[in-house]
């Protein structure tokens, strides 16, 4: 029997292991099943070449658990080592980088991923175990199994072991502490999370619980729309299916395969994030892709694996990462020519799917530059009818008819359809197209288009009266004179003690409103882009309306003609339905209001 020391430079590996791999520590599973799975390919690519004779077709990797003895088993079938092996591999770890190691990812919150950087894949079976045993036989002719031991400490032992079969058995005696890993379902979740499309079959409690061949790693050719939405089930069993995919598969300058699949978005509930699995070779790494794919991408679904993708540094290290910027940018250029694909094949299934996917367009135009200018083209604007119109075309069209007194083309939207139906009203009487702009994104997305789009302007239906929201510079002749207008605007002034309001006159046609009011395109855009970021702009910003009075109306000369408590009360009334109309009159004062109108009716 031999006894030794694990050759590490440091004083203790084991509780570098713990410290640093605590709170991820189900990690180990993954850890010792991946090993397994390159000594079995490892004997597959000898048995390739011609340097191993007998068969490798039947390998698998089997986790046993018992819990009477408190271990878990994980078996391969690979190439297995000799005593010497296991004293080469096992013992003798070139760690002498140790102390810069901790140092460098003591803060670091994805410390689990970069013990394999550090040759330490197999030792994370420290962190749930308090003895582990290693059974190994060679696939090389006349050599003996062995069999290591050690018990969490630097001491370990080696001595003849009794496996007859080529292959290793790592077997863990778990300690009190993570004794739920002695649990059939528990470890089932693990090796459904971290080893469902390993390419070795791996079998547990009598079942095999991955898939080794993905759809991922096979041809798009060799693939029908059944076998996507099939995977897509497989991957998310709940889900409503999506409404289309891209096959990424790229071979130079890197290596990257996946899936990446449009979910339906319902506006009803918050869009789910963290749906992209990444995967190395099919080993699951994490659901966490922030520094690969892009931001407006998050919304996505489905799978990306790659060996190029650095897991083992800092996050910061990683976005700085050439390779990962070219991934970026490719998928990004790969949803891009998709969308354009799509659209260019059925024009009419593309709005369709318009109100799904309009959230990941909008946002990677005003992300990314390079998105924008591939996808500009089929950007769709839609109306308050449901007519829909690419960006450019759009423009054009209301051309003619919506360009202001300066040269400005002016785009009308509605946010709310129904609550703003009597501006749109009032505008489709003009002539005016008013566009239905109600996502959430759609403030920022707005004022993005004004950036790239020279003389455009884009006003809320309901940010001022139509005819200054397109001054054309064409007023109507007041039937008050300049006294009166005067006199009318001081009599609201004076009579409706509220600073909410700012008062102004304008001539209208008879048959409008008598008021109208409005917010500024410019405040209502400011106060809504900082309540999406949680937090005010410019400080707290009050609530300001303005309120324009049509000296043309019959009221105008009614409210002239009144006196004293007739005068405040008519002035109250009409601001009260105005409110209303704006959906501003709420609590007590619609309480009110109700009272008033009921009282007049009796009387």
């Amino acid at each position: 029997m031999q006894k030794g020391k694990v050759s590490v430079n440091t004083e203790n590996i084991f509780p570098i292991i713990k410290k640093f791999l605590y709170t991820d520590h189900e990690i180990f599973l993954r850890e010792l099943i991946s090993n397994a799975v390159d000594a079995s390919n490892k004997l597959r690519v000898l048995a390739a070449k011609g340097e191993k004779t007998g068969q490798t077709e039947d390998m698998k990797i089997t986790v046993k658990l018992d819990e009477k003895k408190k271990t878990l088993t994980i078996s391969d079938q690979g190439i297995g080592m000799t005593a010497e092996e296991i004293d080469k591999y096992i013992n003798q770890i070139a760690f002498s980088g140790a102390e810069e190691f901790v140092e460098k990812f003591k803060d670091d919150k994805d410390s689990a991923n970069i013990i394999g950087h550090f040759g330490l894949g197999f030792y994370s079976s420290f962190m749930v175990a308090d003895k582990v045993e290693i059974v190994s036989k060679s696939y090389k002719e006349d050599t003996e199994s062995a069999h290591w031991v050690c018990e969490g400490t630097t001491d370990f032992k080696i001595k003849k072991g009794k496996r007859k079969k080529r292959g290793t058995d790592i077997v863990l005696h778990i300690n009190e502490e993570n004794a739920d890993f002695l649990q059939t379902f528990k470890v089932s979740e693990l090796l459904k999370k971290y080893c469902k499309f390993l390419p070795i079959e791996i079998e547990f409690d009598g079942n095999v619980v991955n898939n080794t061949n993905p759809l991922w790693k096979k041809n798009p050719s060799d693939l029908k729309d059944e076998d996507y939405i099939a995977f897509y089930k497989e991957l998310y069993p709940f889900a409503e299916e999506p409404l289309f995919w891209i096959h990424l598969n790229v071979d130079y300058p890197f290596n990257l395969t996946g899936v990446l699949y449009f979910p339906k978005i319902k506006k009803d509930i918050d869009p789910n994030r963290n749906k992209i699995q990444l995967y190395s070779n099919q080993v699951f790494v994490t659901d966490n892709v922030e520094d690969i794919v892009p931001e407006y991408l998050m919304l996505l679904h489905g799978v990306i694996d790659s060996p190029d993708i650095p897991l083992n540094v800092s996050r910061s290290a990683l976005q700085a990462d050439g390779n990962v910027k070219k991934i970026t940018g490719h998928i990004s250029k790969k949803v891009a020519d998709k969308l354009n694909e799509l659209y260019k094949k059925d024009a009419k299934d593309f709005e369709a799917k318009w109100s799904s996917i309009n959230l990941f367009v909008k946002y990677g135009m005003i992300s990314d530059e390079k998105f924008y200018d591939r996808t500009k083209k089929i950007c769709l604007m839609k109306d308050v009818d449901g007519k829909h119109t690419i960006l450019d075309d759009y423009i054009e069209e209301i051309k003619a008819n919506q360009t202001d007194k300066d040269g400005n083309t002016i785009a009308l939207y509605a946010s709310n359809p129904d609550e703003q139906y009597t501006y749109i009203q009032k505008a489709q009487d003009r002539r005016y197209n008013v566009l239905l702009m109600d996502e959430l994104i759609d403030n920022h997305f707005v004022s993005n288009i004004e950036q790239k789009l020279e003389k455009v302007m884009l006003k809320r239906v309901d940010a001022d009266t139509i005819d200054k929201l397109i001054d054309k510079d064409e007023k109507a002749e007041s039937v008050l004179s300049d006294d009166e207008v005067t006199k009318l605007k001081e009599g609201f002034e004076s009579n409706i003690a509220d600073d909410t309001f700012n008062f102004q006159t304008i001539s209208l046609s008879p048959d409008e409103d008598f008021l109208t009011i409005t917010r500024s395109e410019w405040e209502r855009r400011m106060s809504e882009m900082g309540n999406m970021g949680g937090v005010a702009m410019f400080g707290e910003m009050p609530e300001k309306y303005t309120v324009s009075i049509n000296t043309n109306h019959a009221l105008a000369k009614k409210a002239l003609d009144s006196k004293d408590d007739d005068q405040k009360a008519l002035m109250a009334n009409a601001l009260d339905l105005a409110k209303l109309a704006q959906n501003l009159l709420k609590g007590k004062a619609l309480s009110d209001f109700i009272k008033r109108q009921q009282s007049a009716l009796v009387d």
